[in-house]
């Protein structure tokens, strides 16, 4: 089948995956304990109508299979409902906590990208020597030790011991700048830098420590591949060979991890977010099922889940344009 065909084929296949996900999660949060009006009421002389009537106004009194499909309709035309602890629209919540959970994600990825492949590639070069078993050393702590330890000790190091680093809080840097200017957009830029750095290195460690080992595999295999021996015998330089013949065929295993890595390092925000104490979307989902508030844990679950399955997908259809002997089932 053709690639068109084969992309229609995997998202018609996750509709069912992505409903199977919206029912369980469904489940789950209405079967934990607690009363989310009485969570939002405590301390307040509320009576038992008025109670009665807030559970009308949110839903909270119809049988859960109402209730579901009325997400679930809702969901998929734009309304998410409204917070119960916010007492705002959840698209209006989520909106206001995107940015720095995309903004942390991104220059996480990024850190991991810039650091795991130059440091892979030197690995296979010098393999068996002391860049190799420093590098080794590096990604065996990086994929064992958890982000939120990594930024507890980054924070300990160098935010409380130190001071090089604030320890909490993100400033974005399409805020305004505090003075006007190109200096002060530079000055603002550094300080975007500045409160970046800590919770970036805690959330991209793992990242960078499984594309290095991928990419160390990889490119040793490249370098001892017959058209590799092949080139060196035609005297070709060692340079060109690294970077026209072994580096692409070694990167079709990476892009599957940037890939898949991307979607959940959105699950592992969520604790950086709570270490670090920023305003995203992993603090708001933590905050959210504290105060059973509903419909913002569906509502942000659901959105990190449709994220995932159409990473995955994306990931499978880019190898078409990496590697042209995947052709989906297409006759040869």
């Amino acid at each position: 089948m053709g690639l068109l065909r084969y992309t229609l084929f995997r998202f018609a296949q996750a509709i069912p995956v992505l409903l199977g996900i919206t029912v369980i999660l469904f489940l789950f949060i209405n079967m934990t304990p607690g009363d989310p009006i009485r969570i939002m009421t405590a301390g307040q002389e509320v009576s038992e109508a008025h109670l009665a009537y807030l559970e009308e106004r949110y839903g909270l009194d119809r049988p859960i299979y109402i209730r579901y499909w009325d997400y679930l309709s809702g969901f998929l035309t734009g309304d998410l409902g409204r917070s119960i602890h916010y007492d705002r629209p959840v698209s209006e919540v989520m909106l206001s906590r995107v940015g720095p959970t995309l903004l942390l994600v991104l220059s996480a990825f990024l850190f991991a990208i810039v650091t795991a492949i130059p440091l892979g590639i030197l690995a296979a070069k010098r393999r068996n020597q002391p860049a190799d078993h420093v590098s080794r050393v590096v990604a065996l702590f990086g994929v064992s030790t958890p982000s939120f330890w990594i930024g507890i000790m980054l924070i300990i190091i160098f935010a409380v011991q130190l001071g090089w680093f604030p320890s909490a809080g993100l400033v974005m840097p399409w805020d305004a700048p505090s003075d006007a200017g190109l200096s002060g957009y530079f000055w603002h830029m550094v300080d975007v830098l500045h409160h970046l750095f800590l919770p970036m290195i805690a959330l991209g460690t793992l990242q960078m420590a499984t594309i290095m080992r991928v990419e160390r595999t990889q490119m040793i295999g490249s370098l001892q591949g017959e058209y590799v021996k092949l080139a060196r015998a035609y005297g070709v330089s060692e340079r060109t060979i690294l970077r026209k013949h072994a580096f692409q065929v070694a990167q079709l295993p990476v892009i599957t991890l940037v890939g898949l890595g991307l979607s959940t390092a959105l699950g592992g925000a969520v604790l950086t977010e709570t270490v670090f104490n920023i305003n995203g979307m992993g603090r708001l989902l933590i905050d959210s099922i504290q105060q059973k508030d509903y419909q913002v844990v569906m509502s942000v679950a659901t959105v990190l889940a449709v994220i995932f399955v159409v990473g995955v997908i994306i990931t499978d259809i880019a190898y078409a344009y990496v590697d042209p002997r995947v052709t989906y089932g297409e006759g040869e």
